[in-house]
């Protein structure tokens, strides 16, 4: 099943399939935002999948996919590029080949580390594991509090790429360290990656966009009791 919401009366078909819980599909929606592009939104139940999820996205059968004039995009930081080329306005790469090869850098470290640290590592965790987590996760996350240090975004005054990809970490983290029972960042030991939590959030192409606090807690919670083997609380 499937529910459609219309973002902007379009000019050309695009439309985003997302989940409500999933902060992949996220970064596709604030780059198309940020470009001024109008889309429509597709929410997929993951665990009733829609047919057109299905036919678009065959080979992972999973959010986000981006469907643009009919042809199908999938993963997200590589539907990113496509926008990137796609539509030319308001870059979210600089032009520098060094500082647009640092930008990939960091989208990449958001999800081969940042995202797969927090989750496998503490998340879904406890005990030695968790511990072993933690500490993989304090040394990612250190790397973006000197990366940011002395800087407002990632590429310095403008949200970029980097920041689309490391955006979730604005909602998400705080809702993972409710879940797990600890915390992680603080105000006195990452003082420039709170202030560009804070900032990113504030950005209007972020508004209205993270997925309702209740349901993605409760949807969190069933996974750590599922992978650490407990029954689920009613």
């Amino acid at each position: 099943m499937f529910i459609m919401v219309t973002e902007h009366f379009m000019a050309e078909e695009v439309k985003v399939f997302r989940s409500l819980t999933s902060p992949f599909p996220l970064r596709v929606i604030w780059a198309l935002r940020l470009k001024g592009v109008e889309f429509d939104v597709i929410c997929e139940d993951l665990f009733n999948k829609s047919p057109l999820l299905l036919q678009y996205n065959p080979v992972e059968k999973k959010v986000p996919v981006l469907v643009h004039n009919g042809k199908a995009i999938c993963e997200s930081l590589v539907i990113l590029e496509y926008i990137e080329e796609t539509w030319k306005q308001t870059p979210l790469l600089p032009e520098d080949p060094y500082q647009k090869a640092k930008a990939r850098f960091w989208a990449k470290f958001s999800d081969e580390k940042v995202f797969h640290t927090i989750k496998w590592g503490v998340l879904l965790k406890e005990g030695k594991e968790q511990e072993e987590g933690i500490l993989g996760t304090m040394q990612n996350l250190r790397c973006l509090e000197e990366e940011l240090r002395g800087k407002k975004f990632f590429g310095g005054e403008a949200i970029g790429l980097a920041d689309l990809a490391l955006g979730w970490l604005a909602y998400y983290l705080n809702i993972f360290e409710e879940v797990a029972g600890l915390k992680l960042v603080d105000q006195e030991s990452f003082p420039s990656l709170v202030a560009w939590m804070q900032e990113f959030a504030n950005a209007p192409i972020v508004h209205g966009s993270w997925p309702d606090k209740g349901e993605l807690t409760g949807k969190l919670v069933s996974m750590r009791e599922a992978s650490l083997g407990r029954e689920t609380r009613s």
